[in-house]
């Protein structure tokens, strides 16, 4: 005879395979730099897109290995495009606004990559798929 626990909850994922408490955890390490950068983009220098991937991490580092993984992933990914717009605004502050020509349309460019890969990225750990961003300085190991 089999008892109604075990009847009702499901089974463990295989090892090596993240539950879905875990992919869910992941995809929002990746949502909340979305979240964090667009409710500061106004006053704060978008800002947020770095806090929501490092406290997941912090939170979950230790108990789930993925969210570990894609927390780190979210939050490297969001420093380097970090550095590259700062970095535009250097060239512009530095050139008296004439860097500016160049700086707006990589900024458009950045922006719109930096969208669409955190939504492929947040779709990929919904997945269970460990995503890698490209172009991304790993520097939170």
């Amino acid at each position: 005879m089999t008892d109604f626990n075990e009847a009702v909850t499901p089974p463990p994922p295989p090892p090596g395979v993240p539950g879905a408490e875990e992919r869910q955890w992941a995809m929002f390490a990746h949502l909340s730099a979305l979240v964090g950068g667009i409710l500061t983009s106004g006053w704060a220098g978008s800002i947020g897109c770095f806090i929501g991937p490092l406290v997941i991490w912090l939170l979950k580092k230790d108990a789930m290995p993925f969210v570990d993984d894609q927390a780190k992933e979210a939050l490297n990914f969001n420093i380097t495009v970090g550095i590259a717009f700062f970095a535009l605004f250097l060239l512009a502050l530095f050139t008296f606004g004439i860097g500016l020509v160049v700086a707006v349309p990589l900024w458009i460019v950045i922006g719109i990559a930096w969208l669409v890969f955190t939504i492929i990225a947040a779709i990929k750990a919904n997945e269970g798929v460990a995503y890698r961003y490209p172009f991304t300085l790993r520097l939170v190991k």
